[in-house]
């Protein structure tokens, strides 16, 4: 997926809303500047059902990126990023505490979708398509230190991966594809607790050296 095209129409969202351009605007100097401009953003207002909130955590010292899909509605409520269920796993998979994964000197927090999209019969629906083209290249860009980027379930790995398998499943078995810089990782949501009991690999083969990774990363920034 191409960092500026718009995957839902040829309208340039970003000029229509007076938004920053990810690729070739210069207009934004600073990462606090864009940061207002993010957290303000309305382009999906009206098909949001619980109105725009964008959750993000991000400064250009931080090492490690979390690639993720978009907030929960607990999320939405509390405003901070990864605050349920499947962000307790997550830290558990990197092997950090609290203190550490809402540090944004080190650790960034980018959904592939800023806001809560709402829910489907299956589950949440996908993030929103017009919110990666619009903001993702210029965050990215700020983030100068990084060295390890997790992208976490389907969206973001077609986003982040140049190569992708025909599953979730088959991306993250071939993590070694991507090694040590990008490691591809399920969603870590409950709802998943069947897909762990399916693929015990998982816990016993790349949890393991996630940790390993995610440790060394934090030590060099010591």
């Amino acid at each position: 997926m191409g960092l500026c095209s718009n995957p839902s129409s040829n309208i340039d969202i970003a000029s229509v809303w007076g938004l920053p351009q990810p690729c070739h605007d210069r207009s934004v100097s600073t990462l606090d500047a864009l940061l207002v401009k993010v957290r303000a953003c309305g382009i999906c207002s009206s098909d949001l059902p619980l109105g725009p909130r964008p959750i993000v955590q991000i400064s250009r010292t931080a090492r490690i990126l979390v690639a993720g899909q978009a907030p929960g509605s607990k999320v939405h409520a509390s405003g901070i990023a990864w605050d349920d269920p499947s962000g307790i796993r997550l830290r558990e998979w990197m092997g950090i505490g609290t203190e550490v994964f809402y540090d944004p000197a080190q650790i960034a927090l980018l959904p592939m979708g800023f806001c809560y999209p709402g829910s489907g019969p299956s589950g949440d629906l996908p993030p929103r398509r017009e919110c990666a083209p619009t903001w993702r290249a210029a965050l990215l860009n700020e983030l100068h230190e990084l060295e390890l980027t997790l992208v976490i379930g389907r969206y973001a790995q077609e986003y982040h991966l140049e190569e992708v398998g025909s599953s979730v499943t088959e991306t993250v078995k071939n993590w070694r594809r991507s090694w040590p810089n990008v490691i591809p990782l399920p969603h870590p949501s409950p709802r998943n607790n069947i897909w762990m009991k399916k693929n015990p690999w998982f816990a016993e083969e790349l949890v393991p050296v996630l940790q390993q990774r995610v440790a060394a990363v934090l030590s060099s920034n010591s």
